[in-house]
């Protein structure tokens, strides 16, 4: 275990998941996962193919209903797509592309990120799309910016009436997946309770995940638009970097 100084303050870093140095196994599985998953896609009516952008990891922000601002942190996703290329050396799509939950163009991303300060509301099409989509390897993960807990957890309980979440321990491998954290960061105090990240496993594999009082995609956003320090924002891409080679390795 080393350090890495940011802003003058030292983080700790896994000797093998330093910036830019991916183990040669873990970066070539990605690639084939990547590979894999882009031919395996329907292609969008009449849309320009574009090998690089085919063979790049590309997620989609899920657009629900219920008047939260699903829309919240515009330049967090440009951000965290460009960090996670920058670091781990795997291709990546800047922009954002927001779908909805019924929508059968879910099915062309892998990985969709939802957050929001209000209400969520998942129809009863919404909950059967996307169980279906889960069930097919999809990967979710719900960011609390501050204000959906309540909704979001009765939501995850009509996708999966039989689960609970669930608080994911700090040994977790999602918090080793790239860099070595000791646990979820907390980026904003909201509350001032402690960060939790919780999660749904269904058929032995982990597809759902909710990050609380921790607020990562403030963290990912422009310096200038919530003026956090240096260290929380490397934090805040560090613990989004995993998340997403987390779902990309398992």
């Amino acid at each position: 275990m080393g350090t890495t100084r940011v802003g003058g303050a030292a983080l700790p870093w896994s000797a093998d998941r330093r910036p830019g140095s991916v183990p040669g196994g873990r970066l070539a599985l990605v690639l084939m996962l990547i590979l894999v998953a882009g031919l395996a896609l329907p292609r969008a009516t009449g849309a320009q193919e574009d090998p690089s952008r085919e063979a790049a990891i590309h997620i989609a922000r899920l657009h629900y209903d219920g008047g939260g601002d699903w829309y919240s942190n515009p330049s967090s996703l440009p951000n965290w797509m460009r960090g996670f290329q920058q670091r781990t050396g795997v291709p990546a799509v800047f922009e954002e592309v927001q779908v909805r939950p019924s929508e059968e163009a879910l099915f062309r991303y892998p990985i969709a990120y939802m957050n929001g300060h209000g209400n969520v509301t998942f129809s009863d099409d919404d909950v059967q799309a996307l169980r279906r989509w889960l069930d097919a390897g999809g990967f979710l993960w719900a960011d609390d910016n501050y204000g959906m807990d309540k909704s979001f957890r009765r939501e995850v309980q009509r996708l999966f009436p039989d689960r609970m979440l669930f608080e994911l321990p700090n040994d977790h491998p999602i918090y080793r997946a790239f860099y070595a954290l000791p646990g979820l960061p907390k980026i904003h105090e909201h509350d001032g309770k402690p960060p939790q990240l919780f999660g749904v496993v269904d058929k032995g594999r982990l597809v759902v995940i909710y990050s609380y009082e921790s607020d990562i995609g403030d963290g990912l956003e422009d310096p200038e638009v919530h003026k956090d320090s240096p260290e929380k924002r490397e934090l805040a891409m560090r613990m989004a970097v995993n998340i997403l080679m987390y779902a990309l390795t398992h």
